[in-house]
């Protein structure tokens, strides 16, 4: 009896979201796993015309699908990749940042994955407004999550042979990064893993100064955004970096940058970054040589050309897309 194809919700959102997520798409269907694709709605225009940026059939195809890939949202974005990310019961936001072959990475030898927790801390969303012109945002941390994370970020490094930086400011916020920090360090305990903590300020110097230092940087939610960010400027830009947001039975998967409106409708979105987020979709799904097809065949891509224009070249997204299926 043949097992039912897995399913992959696709949402590509706003922007170029929609040009770069049917090139992942493409790529996904070129390297062969027989999975059954579902389309879904969210964003800026959904909303407009709907009053709702996530549909409630978006959120609960993402929530019942193997995977999901997502493209980018608008001023709808914390409406819709929040939800989304606990639609599929995400702790974990894994973002690789690597620098490839034939970009202009101000750091060639930069090769490090930021594991940052998904679900607290001053993203919880507890903001108000107590007098005129005051207001004020409540950072939850928690020992349970903390230590979701620490233990996520150790397995990842234990698996790769790789040391682990815990980032935190307890010097400041001693109450709630000191118990990251504290939860973080007696997880590291059960592990032979190599590791040693940095605050965040400083290690956000150190990463422009010496990135080929770190491998896996475990850290709380804020810091593991402003963190990557940063680090992406190290090896060419936005476009170049994937992410997944993993929980226990879903994950879904996204490129790191948003919607870039200054170029969305032109077709020269670089698609590298949605596709790499496909790779890590398909290692996720246990097609571990499949992924790994289509991370080769982008690193030709970008080593070889052709380049979009936030790389120094000419070429559109067709092209490149062309350019991965032809190596794929």
């Amino acid at each position: 009896m043949t097992a039912d194809p897995e399913r992959i919700a696709v949402v590509p959102g706003d922007g170029i979201g929609n040009e770069v997520v049917p090139a992942a798409r493409e790529v996904l269907e070129a390297v062969g796993p027989d999975f059954e694709f579902v389309e879904a709605d969210a964003g800026d225009e959904v909303k407009a015309e709907t009053g709702e940026a996530l549909p409630d059939e978006t959120r609960e195809l993402a929530a019942n699908a193997d995977a999901t890939l997502f493209g980018a949202a608008g001023e709808t974005a914390a409406d819709v990749i929040l939800p989304l990310r606990s639609a599929v019961d995400s702790f974990a936001n894994v973002r690789p940042v690597r620098a490839y072959p034939g970009t202009d990475a101000l750091h060639p030898d930069t090769d490090l994955v930021f594991v940052r927790e998904n679900t607290e801390g001053v993203y919880a969303g507890h903001e108000d407004e107590i007098a005129p012109g005051v207001t004020t945002l409540t950072r939850v941390v928690t020992e349970s999550a903390s230590e979701e994370i620490a233990r996520y970020g150790f397995e990842y490094a234990a698996e790769r042979g790789e040391r682990v930086t815990i980032a935190h400011k307890a010097n400041v916020m001693r109450t709630t990064d000191g118990l990251f920090l504290e939860t973080a360090e007696s997880v590291a305990d059960e592990f032979d893993v190599e590791y040693d903590t940095a605050l965040m300020d400083a290690l956000a110097m150190h990463l422009v100064m010496r990135p080929e230092e770190y491998d896996v940087v475990v850290c709380p939610n804020l810091a593991g955004d402003v963190l990557s960010d940063l680090a992406a400027g190290l090896v060419g830009g936005l476009g170049l970096l994937p992410s997944a947001n993993v929980g226990d039975e879903r994950a879904l998967f996204e490129p790191v940058h948003g919607t870039a409106p200054d170029i969305a409708g032109e077709g020269v979105a670089n698609p590298s970054a949605t596709m790499l987020s496909a790779a890590m979709l398909l290692e996720y799904l246990g097609y571990d040589d499949a992924g790994e097809r289509v991370r080769s065949a982008v690193k030709a891509t970008l080593e070889s050309g052709p380049h979009t224009p936030d790389l120094g070249g000419d070429a559109t997204t067709r092209d490149v897309t062309d350019a991965v299926l032809t190596k794929l």
